[in-house]
């Protein structure tokens, strides 16, 4: 069993593909609003920066939690996905409007997905990063607005899911397709058995 420091659906259904066990530890509210967890970028931060600090930031939250709780110590897995393009760092939609807007943004074109993945036992923290690029066709505005009035883009890094309707969107990956829905399980697996953990 580890500990699961995200509240994210689409992260704990990898890790039961993979048979990992674990037990979230849930948080106040969504990541971005938890306090102790900085999300906001740093003045001339990029993008891989950004991701590796947030990951290294939800471990470390991670951790303290598991001695405020006084919990029994087991290893901790965080992780952070973000979308870069054109050197800029795109997050989660803070509204419906601000989904449309960075769909916009995506339509015709590729950007870069980059998830950091965090192992922990409660004093080491190892960290690997994985890199993927999509291809998106263009899209209607209709098209665009259909799916954001599905809800699927809320919550999501770059306003949408890979798994999910977005899929019709996409005309090409390159990279890990587990590391776009948000944990990479190659990369995640690697960590895992560097802190001998049984897979």
């Amino acid at each position: 069993m580890i500990y699961l420091a995200s509240n994210s659906p689409r992260r704990r259904e990898l890790l039961q593909q993979i048979h990992v066990r674990f037990e979230p530890l849930l948080f106040r509210g969504p990541g971005r609003h938890d306090h102790d967890i900085a999300e906001h970028e740093l003045p001339g931060e990029d993008a891989v920066s950004y991701v590796r600090r947030v990951a290294m930031a939800k471990a470390e939250g991670g951790v303290q939690r598991m001695h405020w709780r006084s919990l029994p110590r087991r290893l901790l897995l965080a992780a952070d996905t973000t979308l870069e393009v054109d050197g800029r760092i795109v997050g989660k939609p803070d509204d419906g409007e601000h989904a449309v807007a960075i769909l916009q943004s995506l339509s015709g074109r590729s950007h870069r997905v980059l998830t950091a993945v965090v192992v922990s036992d409660g004093m080491r923290f190892e960290q690997r990063l994985s890199t993927s690029e999509v291809r998106f066709r263009r899209l209607s505005e209709a098209e665009i607005r259909h799916y954001v009035a599905t809800g699927e883009a809320a919550d999501k890094a770059g306003a949408y899911g890979i798994q999910g309707r977005a899929a019709l969107f996409i005309e090409e990956i390159r990279g890990s397709y587990t590391g776009i829905m948000g944990l990479p399980l190659f990369e995640t697996g690697a960590l895992l058995h560097e802190f001998g953990y049984p897979l």
